[in-house]
Protein backbone atom coordinates (compact mmCIF):
# COMPACT_ATOMS: atom_id res chain seq x y z
CA UNK A 1 0.00 0.00 0.00
CA UNK A 2 1.47 3.35 -1.03
CA UNK A 3 1.08 6.60 0.86
CA UNK A 4 -0.67 9.51 -0.79
CA UNK A 5 1.64 12.32 -1.95
CA UNK A 6 0.18 14.80 0.55
CA UNK A 7 0.78 12.40 3.45
CA UNK A 8 4.32 11.80 2.24
CA UNK A 9 5.02 15.55 2.12
CA UNK A 10 3.61 16.10 5.62
CA UNK A 11 5.62 13.22 7.00
CA UNK A 12 8.79 14.51 5.33
CA UNK A 13 8.15 18.01 6.72
CA UNK A 14 7.65 16.67 10.26
CA UNK A 15 10.79 14.59 9.98
CA UNK A 16 12.79 17.58 8.73
CA UNK A 17 11.38 19.69 11.56
CA UNK A 18 12.56 17.18 14.16
CA UNK A 19 15.99 17.04 12.56
CA UNK A 20 16.23 20.84 12.55
CA UNK A 21 15.44 20.82 16.25
CA UNK A 22 18.09 18.16 16.88
CA UNK A 23 20.66 20.04 14.82
CA UNK A 24 20.07 23.22 16.80
CA UNK A 25 20.72 21.38 20.08
CA UNK A 26 23.74 19.58 18.65
CA UNK A 27 25.20 22.96 17.79
CA UNK A 28 25.56 23.66 21.52
CA UNK A 29 27.61 20.50 21.98
CA UNK A 30 29.66 21.40 18.92
CA UNK A 31 30.42 24.83 20.36
CA UNK A 32 31.66 23.20 23.59
CA UNK A 33 34.00 20.97 21.59
CA UNK A 34 35.25 24.02 19.70
CA UNK A 35 35.80 25.93 22.94
CA UNK A 36 37.81 23.01 24.33
CA UNK A 37 40.04 22.95 21.25
CA UNK A 38 40.33 26.74 21.24
CA UNK A 39 41.24 26.76 24.93
CA UNK A 40 43.99 24.22 24.29
CA UNK A 41 45.31 26.41 21.46
CA UNK A 42 45.44 29.52 23.67
CA UNK A 43 47.40 27.58 26.30
CA UNK A 44 50.08 26.46 23.85
CA UNK A 45 52.39 29.50 24.44
CA UNK A 46 52.68 28.64 28.15
CA UNK A 47 53.07 24.91 27.51
CA UNK A 48 49.83 23.81 29.15
CA UNK A 49 48.17 23.25 25.80
CA UNK A 50 50.70 20.65 24.63
CA UNK A 51 49.07 17.71 26.47
CA UNK A 52 45.55 19.13 26.02
CA UNK A 53 45.44 19.76 22.27
CA UNK A 54 45.60 16.12 20.98
CA UNK A 55 42.66 14.87 23.11
CA UNK A 56 40.70 18.03 22.29
CA UNK A 57 41.34 17.42 18.59
CA UNK A 58 40.19 13.81 18.91
CA UNK A 59 37.05 14.96 20.72
CA UNK A 60 36.39 17.42 17.92
CA UNK A 61 36.99 14.72 15.29
CA UNK A 62 34.42 12.41 16.95
CA UNK A 63 31.86 15.19 16.83
CA UNK A 64 32.65 15.93 13.18
CA UNK A 65 32.43 12.23 12.27
CA UNK A 66 29.07 12.04 14.00
CA UNK A 67 27.91 15.07 12.02
CA UNK A 68 29.05 13.46 8.76
CA UNK A 69 27.13 10.29 9.62
CA UNK A 70 23.99 12.29 10.40
CA UNK A 71 24.25 14.21 7.13
CA UNK A 72 24.56 10.94 5.25
CA UNK A 73 21.55 9.54 7.06
CA UNK A 74 19.42 12.65 6.64
CA UNK A 75 20.28 13.75 3.12
CA UNK A 76 22.27 10.91 1.59
CA UNK A 77 25.17 13.29 1.01
CA UNK A 78 28.08 13.55 3.40
CA UNK A 79 31.45 15.32 3.40
CA UNK A 80 34.36 13.10 2.51
CA UNK A 81 36.21 11.60 5.46
CA UNK A 82 39.35 13.63 6.19
CA UNK A 83 42.86 12.32 6.65
CA UNK A 84 43.67 10.76 10.06
CA UNK A 85 44.78 13.16 12.77
CA UNK A 86 48.57 13.25 13.17
CA UNK A 87 50.11 12.46 16.53
CA UNK A 88 52.38 15.43 17.12
CA UNK A 89 51.13 18.89 18.11
CA UNK A 90 53.11 20.65 15.35
CA UNK A 91 51.78 18.28 12.70
CA UNK A 92 48.28 18.64 14.15
CA UNK A 93 48.41 22.42 13.78
CA UNK A 94 49.26 22.00 10.11
CA UNK A 95 46.62 19.34 9.39
CA UNK A 96 43.94 20.71 7.02
CA UNK A 97 41.29 18.40 8.49
CA UNK A 98 41.81 19.73 12.01
CA UNK A 99 41.67 23.34 10.84
CA UNK A 100 38.43 22.70 8.93
CA UNK A 101 36.80 21.00 11.89
CA UNK A 102 37.92 23.81 14.19
CA UNK A 103 36.37 26.40 11.89
CA UNK A 104 33.22 24.30 11.68
CA UNK A 105 32.93 24.10 15.48
CA UNK A 106 33.18 27.88 15.78
CA UNK A 107 30.81 28.70 12.92
CA UNK A 108 28.24 25.90 13.34
CA UNK A 109 26.46 27.49 16.35
CA UNK A 110 25.85 30.64 14.35
CA UNK A 111 24.55 28.75 11.34
CA UNK A 112 22.34 26.62 13.56
CA UNK A 113 20.94 29.54 15.54
CA UNK A 114 20.30 31.62 12.43
CA UNK A 115 19.11 28.76 10.21
CA UNK A 116 17.93 25.44 11.59
CA UNK A 117 16.42 26.97 14.73
CA UNK A 118 13.97 29.04 12.67
CA UNK A 119 11.46 26.30 11.69
CA UNK A 120 11.15 24.84 15.24
CA UNK A 121 10.81 28.36 16.64
CA UNK A 122 8.03 29.21 14.18
CA UNK A 123 6.17 25.97 14.92
CA UNK A 124 6.56 26.38 18.69
CA UNK A 125 5.43 30.01 18.62
CA UNK A 126 2.58 29.14 16.27
CA UNK A 127 1.31 26.33 18.48
CA UNK A 128 1.47 28.66 21.49
CA UNK A 129 -0.75 31.12 19.68
CA UNK A 130 -3.16 28.46 18.39
CA UNK A 131 -3.48 26.47 21.64
CA UNK A 132 -2.92 29.03 24.40
CA UNK A 133 -4.38 32.35 23.32
CA UNK A 134 -7.93 31.18 22.47
CA UNK A 135 -8.38 29.62 25.92
CA UNK A 136 -6.26 31.71 28.29
CA UNK A 137 -6.49 35.21 26.85
CA UNK A 138 -8.78 36.39 29.64
CA UNK A 139 -6.34 35.17 32.31
CA UNK A 140 -3.40 36.93 30.70
CA UNK A 141 -4.89 40.32 31.45
CA UNK A 142 -4.63 43.63 29.59
CA UNK A 143 -1.72 44.34 27.34
CA UNK A 144 -1.70 40.80 26.00
CA UNK A 145 -0.33 40.71 22.48
CA UNK A 146 0.44 37.84 20.13
CA UNK A 147 2.91 38.97 17.50
CA UNK A 148 1.28 42.17 16.18
CA UNK A 149 -2.28 41.23 17.24
CA UNK A 150 -3.73 42.61 20.50
CA UNK A 151 -5.57 39.78 22.25
CA UNK A 152 -8.12 41.52 24.43
CA UNK A 153 -11.33 39.99 23.05
CA UNK A 154 -12.69 36.81 21.54
CA UNK A 155 -12.12 38.25 18.09
CA UNK A 156 -8.49 38.98 18.94
CA UNK A 157 -8.09 35.44 20.35
CA UNK A 158 -9.47 33.98 17.14
CA UNK A 159 -7.12 36.14 15.07
CA UNK A 160 -4.20 34.99 17.25
CA UNK A 161 -5.20 31.35 16.74
CA UNK A 162 -5.33 31.77 12.95
CA UNK A 163 -2.02 33.62 12.96
CA UNK A 164 -0.49 30.86 15.11
CA UNK A 165 -1.63 28.22 12.65
CA UNK A 166 -0.01 30.24 9.88
CA UNK A 167 3.27 30.43 11.81
CA UNK A 168 3.18 26.66 12.41
CA UNK A 169 2.45 25.95 8.75
CA UNK A 170 5.27 28.26 7.69
CA UNK A 171 7.67 26.43 10.01
CA UNK A 172 6.68 23.06 8.55
CA UNK A 173 7.00 24.40 5.02
CA UNK A 174 10.46 25.85 5.70
CA UNK A 175 11.87 22.82 7.51
CA UNK A 176 12.92 20.68 4.47
CA UNK A 177 14.68 23.46 2.49
CA UNK A 178 16.29 24.82 5.66
CA UNK A 179 17.61 21.38 6.55
CA UNK A 180 18.98 20.97 3.02
CA UNK A 181 20.68 24.38 3.21
CA UNK A 182 22.14 23.51 6.62
CA UNK A 183 23.50 20.22 5.23
CA UNK A 184 25.09 22.02 2.28
CA UNK A 185 26.61 24.65 4.58
CA UNK A 186 27.99 22.06 6.99
CA UNK A 187 29.31 19.89 4.16
CA UNK A 188 31.14 22.89 2.70
CA UNK A 189 32.73 23.70 6.06
CA UNK A 190 33.85 20.13 6.69
CA UNK A 191 34.86 19.40 3.11
CA UNK A 192 37.29 22.28 2.74
CA UNK A 193 38.27 24.16 -0.44
CA UNK A 194 37.69 22.77 -3.89
CA UNK A 195 41.39 22.04 -4.46
CA UNK A 196 41.57 19.88 -1.34
CA UNK A 197 38.38 18.05 -2.33
CA UNK A 198 39.79 17.42 -5.79
CA UNK A 199 43.04 16.03 -4.39
CA UNK A 200 41.17 13.72 -2.03
CA UNK A 201 38.93 12.64 -4.88
CA UNK A 202 41.93 11.72 -7.02
CA UNK A 203 43.40 9.70 -4.16
CA UNK A 204 40.07 7.92 -3.61
CA UNK A 205 39.74 7.06 -7.30
CA UNK A 206 43.30 5.76 -7.40
CA UNK A 207 42.71 3.55 -4.36
CA UNK A 208 39.31 2.35 -5.58
CA UNK A 209 40.76 1.46 -8.98
CA UNK A 210 43.39 -0.75 -7.37
CA UNK A 211 40.80 -2.33 -5.08
CA UNK A 212 38.43 -3.01 -7.98
CA UNK A 213 41.17 -4.77 -9.92
CA UNK A 214 41.96 -6.91 -6.89
CA UNK A 215 38.29 -7.73 -6.36
CA UNK A 216 37.80 -8.67 -10.01
CA UNK A 217 40.86 -10.92 -9.96
CA UNK A 218 39.66 -12.61 -6.77
CA UNK A 219 36.18 -13.09 -8.24
CA UNK A 220 37.58 -14.68 -11.38
CA UNK A 221 39.71 -17.02 -9.27
CA UNK A 222 36.66 -17.98 -7.21
CA UNK A 223 34.58 -18.76 -10.31
CA UNK A 224 37.45 -20.76 -11.81
CA UNK A 225 37.88 -22.72 -8.56
CA UNK A 226 34.15 -23.40 -8.26
CA UNK A 227 33.99 -24.62 -11.86
CA UNK A 228 37.09 -26.78 -11.47
CA UNK A 229 36.21 -28.33 -8.11
CA UNK A 230 32.48 -28.57 -8.66
CA UNK A 231 30.91 -28.77 -12.10
CA UNK A 232 34.03 -29.96 -13.93
CA UNK A 233 34.68 -32.74 -11.42
CA UNK A 234 31.10 -33.97 -11.69
CA UNK A 235 31.22 -33.90 -15.51
CA UNK A 236 34.43 -35.96 -15.49
CA UNK A 237 32.85 -38.47 -13.14
CA UNK A 238 29.75 -38.51 -15.35
CA UNK A 239 31.88 -39.37 -18.41
CA UNK A 240 33.68 -42.19 -16.59
CA UNK A 241 30.39 -43.65 -15.40
CA UNK A 242 28.97 -43.51 -18.93
CA UNK A 243 32.03 -45.38 -20.26
CA UNK A 244 31.59 -48.11 -17.65
CA UNK A 245 27.85 -48.38 -18.34
CA UNK A 246 28.56 -48.69 -22.07
CA UNK A 247 30.98 -51.57 -21.40
CA UNK A 248 28.42 -53.42 -19.22
CA UNK A 249 25.40 -52.72 -21.43
CA UNK A 250 25.46 -56.19 -23.09
CA UNK A 251 27.12 -58.28 -20.36
CA UNK A 252 25.27 -56.89 -17.30
CA UNK A 253 22.21 -54.78 -18.27
CA UNK A 254 21.06 -54.42 -14.62
CA UNK A 255 24.33 -52.84 -13.54
CA UNK A 256 24.35 -50.66 -16.65
CA UNK A 257 20.86 -49.33 -15.81
CA UNK A 258 22.00 -48.59 -12.25
CA UNK A 259 25.01 -46.70 -13.57
CA UNK A 260 22.80 -44.74 -15.96
CA UNK A 261 20.65 -43.75 -12.98
CA UNK A 262 23.80 -42.51 -11.24
CA UNK A 263 24.64 -40.55 -14.40
CA UNK A 264 21.23 -38.86 -14.28
CA UNK A 265 21.64 -37.97 -10.60
CA UNK A 266 25.17 -36.66 -11.21
CA UNK A 267 24.02 -34.54 -14.15
CA UNK A 268 21.22 -33.06 -12.05
CA UNK A 269 23.68 -32.15 -9.26
CA UNK A 270 26.08 -30.62 -11.79
CA UNK A 271 23.25 -28.59 -13.29
CA UNK A 272 22.20 -27.38 -9.84
CA UNK A 273 25.78 -26.38 -8.97
CA UNK A 274 26.03 -24.52 -12.26
CA UNK A 275 22.77 -22.70 -11.51
CA UNK A 276 24.02 -21.79 -8.03
CA UNK A 277 27.22 -20.43 -9.52
CA UNK A 278 25.32 -18.34 -12.07
CA UNK A 279 22.98 -17.16 -9.30
CA UNK A 280 26.00 -15.90 -7.37
CA UNK A 281 27.19 -13.92 -10.39
CA UNK A 282 23.79 -12.50 -11.42
CA UNK A 283 20.56 -13.64 -9.73
CA UNK A 284 17.84 -14.41 -12.31
CA UNK A 285 15.22 -12.37 -10.46
CA UNK A 286 17.53 -9.33 -10.69
CA UNK A 287 18.05 -9.81 -14.42
CA UNK A 288 14.37 -10.46 -15.13
CA UNK A 289 12.48 -8.14 -12.77
CA UNK A 290 14.88 -5.47 -11.59
CA UNK A 291 16.32 -4.23 -8.31
CA UNK A 292 13.10 -3.64 -6.36
CA UNK A 293 11.70 -7.14 -6.86
CA UNK A 294 15.13 -8.71 -6.32
CA UNK A 295 15.45 -6.99 -2.94
CA UNK A 296 11.92 -8.15 -2.09
CA UNK A 297 13.04 -11.70 -2.80
CA UNK A 298 15.87 -11.17 -0.30
CA UNK A 299 13.29 -9.94 2.20
CA UNK A 300 11.20 -13.07 1.71
CA UNK A 301 14.24 -15.28 2.30
CA UNK A 302 15.22 -13.45 5.51
CA UNK A 303 14.04 -14.72 8.88
CA UNK A 304 13.74 -11.08 10.02
CA UNK A 305 10.67 -8.91 9.46
CA UNK A 306 11.88 -6.94 6.45
CA UNK A 307 9.85 -4.11 4.93
CA UNK A 308 10.92 -2.88 1.50
CA UNK A 309 9.88 0.53 0.19
CA UNK A 310 10.93 1.26 -3.39
CA UNK A 311 10.42 4.28 -5.62
CA UNK A 312 12.54 3.69 -8.74
CA UNK A 313 12.06 5.08 -12.26
CA UNK A 314 12.10 1.72 -14.01
CA UNK A 315 15.23 -0.32 -14.73
CA UNK A 316 18.64 1.02 -13.81
CA UNK A 317 21.99 0.14 -15.43
CA UNK A 318 22.89 -3.49 -14.77
CA UNK A 319 26.13 -2.69 -12.86
CA UNK A 320 24.23 -0.33 -10.56
CA UNK A 321 21.50 -2.89 -9.89
CA UNK A 322 24.05 -5.63 -9.27
CA UNK A 323 26.15 -3.56 -6.85
CA UNK A 324 23.08 -2.37 -4.93
CA UNK A 325 21.59 -5.88 -4.78
CA UNK A 326 24.70 -7.54 -3.35
CA UNK A 327 25.29 -4.62 -0.96
CA UNK A 328 21.74 -4.88 0.43
CA UNK A 329 22.12 -8.68 0.64
CA UNK A 330 25.28 -8.27 2.73
CA UNK A 331 23.64 -5.68 4.99
CA UNK A 332 20.61 -7.93 5.56
CA UNK A 333 22.92 -10.85 6.35
CA UNK A 334 24.82 -8.70 8.85
CA UNK A 335 21.57 -7.61 10.47
CA UNK A 336 20.51 -11.23 10.85
CA UNK A 337 23.84 -12.40 12.26
CA UNK A 338 25.00 -9.53 14.45
CA UNK A 339 22.30 -6.98 15.24
CA UNK A 340 20.10 -9.03 17.56
CA UNK A 341 17.05 -7.17 16.22
CA UNK A 342 13.80 -8.35 14.71
CA UNK A 343 12.93 -5.77 12.04
CA UNK A 344 14.72 -4.22 9.09
CA UNK A 345 13.47 -1.37 6.89
CA UNK A 346 14.90 -1.09 3.38
CA UNK A 347 14.26 2.03 1.33
CA UNK A 348 15.23 2.34 -2.33
CA UNK A 349 14.94 5.70 -4.06
CA UNK A 350 16.45 7.40 -7.07
CA UNK A 351 16.84 11.18 -7.08
CA UNK A 352 19.22 13.69 -8.66
CA UNK A 353 20.78 10.94 -10.75
CA UNK A 354 21.76 8.84 -7.73
CA UNK A 355 20.38 5.58 -6.36
CA UNK A 356 20.04 5.76 -2.59
CA UNK A 357 19.43 2.66 -0.48
CA UNK A 358 18.89 2.89 3.28
CA UNK A 359 18.94 -0.26 5.43
CA UNK A 360 17.88 0.34 9.03
CA UNK A 361 17.50 -2.32 11.74
CA UNK A 362 16.29 -2.20 15.35
CA UNK A 363 19.26 -4.09 16.77
CA UNK A 364 21.83 -3.33 19.42
CA UNK A 365 24.08 -1.17 17.22
CA UNK A 366 27.82 -0.85 17.64
CA UNK A 367 28.66 -2.05 14.12
CA UNK A 368 32.23 -1.29 13.07
CA UNK A 369 33.21 -1.62 9.39
CA UNK A 370 36.87 -2.01 10.39
CA UNK A 371 36.22 -5.26 12.31
CA UNK A 372 34.92 -7.38 9.43
CA UNK A 373 35.40 -7.99 5.75
CA UNK A 374 31.71 -7.84 4.79
CA UNK A 375 31.26 -4.06 4.95
CA UNK A 376 34.73 -3.55 3.51
CA UNK A 377 33.71 -5.66 0.53
CA UNK A 378 30.53 -3.62 0.15
CA UNK A 379 32.52 -0.40 0.08
CA UNK A 380 34.90 -1.81 -2.51
CA UNK A 381 32.02 -2.94 -4.70
CA UNK A 382 30.40 0.49 -4.49
CA UNK A 383 33.70 2.30 -5.05
CA UNK A 384 33.93 0.63 -8.43
CA UNK A 385 30.88 2.68 -9.47
CA UNK A 386 31.88 5.84 -7.61
CA UNK A 387 29.43 4.92 -4.85
CA UNK A 388 29.64 5.44 -1.10
CA UNK A 389 28.54 3.66 2.07
CA UNK A 390 27.84 5.59 5.28
CA UNK A 391 27.25 3.68 8.53
CA UNK A 392 25.55 5.13 11.60
CA UNK A 393 25.53 2.55 14.41
CA UNK A 394 25.68 4.05 17.91
CA UNK A 395 25.80 1.62 20.87
CA UNK A 396 22.25 0.61 21.68
CA UNK A 397 21.13 1.05 18.08
CA UNK A 398 19.61 1.50 15.69
CA UNK A 399 22.04 0.78 12.87
CA UNK A 400 21.49 2.72 9.65
CA UNK A 401 23.51 2.01 6.53
CA UNK A 402 23.11 4.44 3.63
CA UNK A 403 24.59 3.64 0.26
CA UNK A 404 24.60 5.86 -2.81
CA UNK A 405 25.50 5.04 -6.40
CA UNK A 406 25.40 7.45 -9.36
CA UNK A 407 22.92 6.13 -11.88
CA UNK A 408 20.56 6.97 -14.73
CA UNK A 409 17.48 5.17 -15.92
CA UNK A 410 18.50 3.01 -18.86
CA UNK A 411 15.27 1.52 -20.09
CA UNK A 412 11.56 2.32 -20.15
CA UNK A 413 10.94 -1.26 -19.04
CA UNK A 414 9.64 -1.16 -15.49
CA UNK A 415 9.09 -3.50 -12.64
CA UNK A 416 6.66 -3.17 -9.78
CA UNK A 417 8.97 -0.64 -8.17
CA UNK A 418 6.67 2.05 -6.86
CA UNK A 419 5.20 0.03 -4.07
CA UNK A 420 5.75 -1.15 -0.54
CA UNK A 421 6.11 -4.78 0.41
CA UNK A 422 5.95 -6.20 3.92
CA UNK A 423 6.92 -9.86 3.69
CA UNK A 424 6.36 -12.09 6.64
CA UNK A 425 9.45 -13.27 8.49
Amino acid sequence: MTMRPQSVRVRAALLALGRCHLASWRALVTSLRGLAAGGALTLLPVGLGLPLLPPAARLLRRGADRERALLARWTGRAPAAPEPLPAGVVALLGAPGFRRELAWSWLAPWSSCLLVAVPPALVGYGLAGALVQPFLWQLLGPGNWYAFVPVDSAVGALAAALLGLGFAAAGLWLAPPVLARYAAWTARLLDGPAQARLERRIDQLTDSRAEVLDVQAAELRRIERDLHDGVQARLVALGLTLDRAEQLLDADPATARRLLGEVRATSERALQELRDLVHGVLPPVLADRGLADAVRSLALDSFLDVEVTADLPGRLPAPVEGAAYFAVAELLANAGKHSGGHRVDVELRCADGRLRAVVRDDGRGGADPDRGSGLTGVRRRLAALDGTLALDSPPGGPTTATLEIPCASSSPKTSSSSATASPAP
